[in-house]
C-alpha cells in the first residue's frame, strides 16, 4: 500500500492546446518507483492505470520549452526535438527545425478522417 501516498493525485493536468485533463502524481524527471529511469524533460506524469505494476507510468506532458504553455503530448499538441515545442510555436519557427521535422509536421497535417461526403472504402 506503500505506492497509495505516492500515487496520489498532486493536481490535474490539463493542456492548454487541446484541454485534455488528467490527475497526475509526480512532476520531474525522474519518475517514482523506477530505478533507472530518467526523463529527457521535467514531466507531468500519472501511474499506469491499466497495470498492477507500480513502477509503470505515463506521461502526460511538459511546458513548451520555447512559450511556456502546458501541452500535453499529443502528435496534435507538440513534439520532442530535443525539449518538448508546442505546435503553435513550431509553426512560428518552422525554418528553425531540420527537414526531417518539417516533413513529419507534412505527414501531420494530412486528414485523418474523410468528409461524410466520401463513401468508406472499407466493404
Amino acid at each position: 500500500m506503500a505506492c497509495e501516498a505516492d500515487c496520489r493525485p498532486l493536481g490535474v493536468f490539463e493542456c492548454q492546446l487541446c484541454a485534455l485533463t488528467a490527475p497526475y502524481s509526480y512532476v520531474g524527471q525522474k519518475p517514482p518507483n523506477t530505478q533507472s529511469v530518467v526523463l529527457l524533460e521535467e514531466s507531468y506524469i500519472m501511474k499506469d492505470p491499466f497495470t498492477p505494476d507500480k513502477d509503470r507510468f505515463l506521461i502526460l506532458g511538459s511546458r513548451c520549452s520555447s512559450c511556456s504553455r502546458l501541452v500535453c503530448v499529443g502528435p496534435e499538441c507538440s513534439l520532442f526535438y530535443s525539449r518538448r515545442f508546442c505546435l503553435p510555436c513550431v509553426q512560428e519557427n518552422i525554418d528553425a527545425f531540420p527537414q526531417e521535422i518539417r516533413q513529419d509536421l507534412e505527414k501531420r497535417k494530412v486528414p485523418s478522417k474523410r468528409p461524410s461526403s466520401q463513401p468508406s472504402s472499407r466493404t
